[in-house]
């Protein structure tokens, strides 16, 4: 009995060590070398150091960004999650008819004007950072608008958003998007605001 104890033991310690010290600083070391920056959170840099994750949503303001999916948490990642509203719940009908007029307000857009599903309901996460090529095309004239953009440079805006769809994953997999963060940083680069 004593020896069984003793091997038990053993195997308790050989398996943490191997299971919970080696075998992640393998994986740790692996991902470190072969892509960095996935990671470390796929952080964007720039001269003013860390500005956001390209798979963290961000709060935009002003009609010269182009806006994300709506969050149930205002963009905390700290406490992830959704409203947990059901689809029958009057606040969420509430919540989405007021969306509803802020869209088509910001966006000048008539009640006729088909919304995006994403941008009428907030996402599982309230931090995913892709709308679809839909949604953002929808808002280039609000911010050619806000940015005096001329009709020529409005152009080059819509044909910037098609240069920032994403296709599907491995061909096949999820719907093509565009990472609203990415876009917003290539506007400001492109159409600085005047």
């Amino acid at each position: 009995m004593k020896s069984s104890i003793l091997t038990s033991i053993k195997l308790l310690l050989a398996m943490t060590i191997l299971t919970g010290v080696l075998y992640p600083l393998l994986v740790f070391g692996l991902a470190q070398a072969i892509f960095p920056n996935k990671a470390n959170g796929s952080l964007i840099k720039t001269g003013k150091g860390n500005i956001g994750s390209e798979l963290i949503g961000q709060k935009f303001t002003g009609n010269q960004y182009f806006q994300g999916r709506p969050s149930a948490i205002d963009y905390n990642p700290d406490c992830s999650g959704a409203s947990n509203l059901s689809i029958t719940s009057e606040k969420l009908r509430q919540q989405v008819a007021q969306r509803d007029s802020v869209w088509l307000a910001s966006n000048g857009q008539s009640k006729e004007t088909a919304i995006p599903a994403e941008m009428r309901y907030a996402s599982g996460s309230g931090l995913d950072p892709h709308i679809s090529p839909e949604s953002a095309l929808l808002q280039v004239a609000r911010v050619a608008k806000a940015r005096h953009l001329s009709s020529i440079q409005q152009n080059k805006l819509t044909n910037l958003v098609k240069q920032q769809i994403e296709g599907r994953q491995l061909g096949c997999l999820g719907e093509e998007r565009v990472n609203v963060l990415l876009l917003n940083i290539e506007v400001d680069k492109q159409f600085p605001v005047k």
